[in-house]
């Protein structure tokens, strides 16, 4: 890695180091989002706002129920993003850990801003794609939790090397013939512009390791020796770390967690005792990571027990979901349930949507389904409802039993009162599969003025 790191004991204040380009100036990409045109592409937003910008838009602080908003309409809560920004910025900090949380949960640069504000060391991507909208918006730092093998996109990813001295972008490898098309592919790569380095820069690479049944990663150590041995031949790689999810052990619970964990110690270990970091120098950093939403807590306790390697190590955590969380999977699994005292997190998502008819008894719809709301781990679930000029209650006796493309079943218990035109909100579970179904999301104080917008890139 391009940056020293040393441990938590002697590592400089965040802010001391570069974060991101740019500043809160005109020619920040990240500020000039608030001149973007609201039109028709953004739902949920007050058809008389087209035409204005989203800072205009912004700056009017329009109430949500009354200031021309249309149903359904997704809205974050400022308070509980400012709130689970903190929590996971403290705990990283408190356990020795660097951060970089997973952009594919948002793909918001706003967002991704705000979490590097916080404190993150860079933000972790899925796909190439992601990097790019990284990158596009000054993100130093990406780390691309994947195997790449894309002959296209690893030119890219060279050019932008090539381009600025200070990008860093890491990505995975997990066999022998992916570093051999990876090599070959950047050995390809035009030969940089005039203006950037003259001397190409290597890759940098992480073996990933895995589990039998589970998703990408070597199975074994064996594996995982030929292809960091395979790297270290390769002309156009440099090979800095190891790193899995152990999000995909079987059966996870702490101890399988754990054992996992020690195994991907252990490979850094290896490894490092066989001079496949090599190619670092003394002050550099070799890079161990994991780490989703639900077992932060056992990387954090696995990762202090590191032994010394040859190098400083980044210890770097890669949870994304935190930024929202949700009312249902990431509310269940959360470490912070687990463990007193590390912290909590907030849901920061509703979905507001309006009943829309009670054809039965016990039945209502509302005008928000699967286009709207996730439902891969879950289906929404009222939690609030809002009469027309009444005061917000509780949704109680109300159960969501199914999703049609727009529309959401209501089952509706004996007592419970609902009538067309109430406006009901929705918790969600999953914040990756809501995210991407909305590209301009309103943020609302307590009180519900909209103060702010978050907008997408998927």
């Amino acid at each position: 890695m391009t940056d020293e790191h040393p441990e938590h004991a002697e590592r400089p204040d965040h802010a001391a180091r570069p974060r991101h380009t740019g500043g809160p100036g005109p020619a920040d990409p990240v500020a000039r989002l608030a001149d973007e045109v609201v039109d028709h592409r953004f739902k949920g937003l007050p058809p008389d706002a087209a035409g204005l910008t989203v800072g205009e838009l912004a700056a009017q602080r329009r109430p949500l129920f009354t200031g021309g908003f249309t149903t359904p309409v997704l809205t974050l809560a400022a308070g509980a993003l400012e709130h689970n920004l903190r929590q996971l910025g403290a705990f990283a900090t408190r356990h020795g850990l660097a951060f970089a949380p997973h952009g594919k949960t948002s793909m918001s640069p706003r967002l991704f801003r705000r979490q590097l504000d916080h404190g993150a060391w860079g933000i972790t991507a899925a796909v190439p794609s992601q990097v790019r909208v990284c990158r596009a918006f000054g993100v130093r730092r990406v780390f691309l939790a994947n195997e790449v093998v894309d002959a296209a996109a690893l030119r890219w990813i060279a050019a932008e090397l090539a381009a600025d001295p200070e990008a860093v972008i890491v990505c995975y490898v997990d066999s022998v013939r992916g570093v051999e098309l990876m090599d070959a592919a950047l050995a390809a790569a035009p030969a940089p512009a005039r203006d950037a380095s003259p001397v190409p820069r290597p890759l940098d690479v992480v073996v990933e390791l895995g589990v039998p049944g589970g998703r990408t990663g070597v199975r074994t150590a064996d594996e995982a020796a030929r292809v960091a041995r395979a790297v270290t031949d390769a002309a156009s790689l440099r090979l800095v770390g190891v790193a899995g999810y152990e999000g995909e052990v079987p059966d996870a619970d702490a101890a399988r967690v754990r054992a996992w964990l020690e195994e991907l110690v252990a490979l850094a270990a290896a490894l490092d005792a066989a001079g496949r970091f090599a190619a670092l120098g003394p002050k550099e950093e070799i890079v161990v990571s994991a780490g989703g939403s639900a077992w932060f807590d056992v990387v954090a306790e696995v990762l202090g027990r590191l032994p010394k390697l040859s190098r400083p190590v980044l210890k770097l955590l890669r949870s994304g979901a935190y930024v929202s969380h949700d009312d249902g999977h990431y509310h269940r699994v959360t470490p912070f349930n687990r463990v007193p005292g590390q912290g909590s997190l907030l849901p920061a998502f509703r979905l507001w949507a309006q009943v829309i008819s009670r054809p039965e008894p016990h039945l209502a719809f509302l005008n928000a389904g699967k286009r709207d709301a996730s439902y891969d781990l879950g289906l929404p679930q009222p939690v609030a409802v809002r009469a027309a000029g009444g005061a917000e209650r509780a949704a109680d006796g109300m159960e969501v039993v199914k999703l049609a493309d727009q529309h959401a079943f209501v089952r509706l218990a004996p007592g419970a009162e609902l009538e067309v035109g109430d406006w009901v909100a929705l918790g969600l579970s999953h914040p990756c599969t809501v995210f991407d179904r909305w590209q301009l999301i309103p943020v609302a104080e307590a009180d519900g003025t909209v103060t702010d917008f978050v907008r997408t890139f998927f």
